[in-house]
């Protein structure tokens, strides 16, 4: 019997799980441990769960009607809502940055640069 189990990975966390075909990309984040940010609660409402593909032919089964409506062009850029999009393959998925993550390492990054022209 074929496994109907595929890798889903996590970019920039580092994290992947086996997810059973047909799980939403949601669901395999939760699994793995990687907050995607959502108010809707899956029913595509918030749109909050944005994550981008690393390959728009990757291991997402294709957008649903209303999935299609709700990002429009941004499918073209392999931009898909975890909620909704289904593994049926492997697939590499990157999340948005947290918020409050970005904001630390901009500021550590400013510090550096800082440091650097100070010390040279």
């Amino acid at each position: 019997m074929p496994d109907d189990r595929f890798t889903v990975s996590f970019l920039p966390e580092g994290k992947s799980v086996r997810v059973r075909s047909g799980t939403t990309l949601l669901t395999a984040a939760r699994s793995a441990g990687v907050h995607i940010p959502v108010r809707c609660e899956g029913k595509m409402g918030c749109l909050m769960c944005k994550v981008t593909l690393n390959s728009v032919e990757s291991g997402v089964l294709p957008p649903a009607e209303g999935e299609r409506r709700k990002l429009g062009g941004s499918l073209e850029q392999g931009v898909r809502l975890a909620c909704q999009a289904k593994v049926c393959g492997e697939v590499t998925v990157t999340t948005p940055e947290d918020p409050l993550k970005r904001a630390v390492r901009l500021q550590l990054e400013r510090q550096k640069q800082a440091d650097e022209d100070f010390w040279g």
